[in-house]
Formats: C-alpha cells, sequence, structure tokens
C-alpha cells in the first residue's frame, strides 16, 4: 500500500531508483491534481551507532527539488513540501516502530 501525504485527488509517483544494498530510494512525481511541479526527492537511511544497543537507531534523510508554481513564493512552496515529507516520515515512524515491536 502506498499512502501519499499529498492534498490531491490523485498523483502520479514513479520510483527512480531502489538500492537496498546502500539504502537509498529516489522518486519523483510526475502527475497529479497538486502544485508539486518536477518534485524529485532522495530518501536515504542511516544506521546510528549506540554503545550497549543492539542494533542501534536509524536516521532518516530526505532532500527534495522541486519546481515553485507561478503566483507561489519559494517560501511557500517549501514549507508545503516539508509538511508533506514531516507528515511522511511521521508515518514511516508509526510503522516501523509497530514492525519493531513484533520482531524483538
Amino acid at each position: 500500500m502506498v499512502v501519499s501525504g499529498l492534498p490531491a485527488a490523485t498523483s502520479t509517483e514513479r520510483l527512480d531508483e531502489l538500492d537496498d544494498e546502500c539504502h537509498v530510494m529516489m522518486i519523483s512525481i510526475i502527475g497529479g491534481d497538486h502544485r508539486l511541479v518536477n518534485y524529485r526527492s532522495t530518501t536515504t537511511l542511516h544506521e546510528i551507532s549506540e554503545e550497549g544497543m543492539n542494533g542501534g537507531k536509524t536516521e532518516v534523510v530526505e532532500s527534495y527539488v522541486v519546481d515553485v508554481p507561478a503566483g507561489n513564493s519559494k517560501e511557500d512552496t517549501c514549507c508545503f513540501a516539508n509538511m508533506i515529507i514531516g507528515c511522511n516520515l511521521r508515518s514511516l515512524a508509526r510503522i516501523t516502530e509497530k514492525m519493531a515491536k513484533f520482531h524483538l
């Protein structure tokens, strides 16, 4: 199941790269009835080791580029994209925390 955080009826996203070994995922939004034009993002996972802990923690870093639509400011566009990313990352955290409980 894919859950998009976009407040839109439709969004077409393309998986550009998925590298399990390097823990990298790149996507592009290529259509939909929203204002994220030419949106491309890269999500990476980085293990954070902590002494005395088995497995440590994982840091998720997402970076993106997006065109600023006519009638919008750069700040408004970034604020909107950051809000969507934040919602998606919180959703990812909830899902992985639930999965971790079952695998302990």
